[in-house]
């Protein structure tokens, strides 16, 4: 699977992610595109699916009929939190499906 990290992203997650493929918005030169143009180019990329830390796209951009999945984290981005979390993480992606979305809850304490 192929999957793009947002700029929020916490990049070390990706060592989780084994068996995919992870490239970041920035290396890819998207990281100054709005999520609307960042779904767009993704897609047309061929990502299977989107990594990212901005709880707001499900209600910014219209997710229904998009062959790009979507995983968000919600809570803490502190990798201190997240790396506790990286199996759980791994399960979700593992299970992305095109056009699923799916948060999971990073707690602060």
């Amino acid at each position: 699977m192929l999957i793009l990290f947002d700029h929020g992203a916490p990049r070390g997650v990706a060592r989780a992610l084994r068996g995919h493929t992870v490239i970041t918005a920035k290396s890819k030169g998207w990281d100054r595109l709005t999520n609307g143009a960042l779904l767009k180019a993704a897609e047309e990329a061929a990502v299977d699916l989107l990594f990212t830390t901005d709880q707001r796209i499900r209600y910014q951009q219209n997710l229904t009929g998009r062959r790009i999945a979507f995983v968000v984290l919600t809570g803490t981005t502190k990798w201190s939190r997240v790396r506790l979390h990286l199996e759980r993480i791994a399960a979700v992606v593992d299970a992305a499906t095109p056009g699923s979305y799916n948060e999971i809850a990073i707690p602060f304490d």
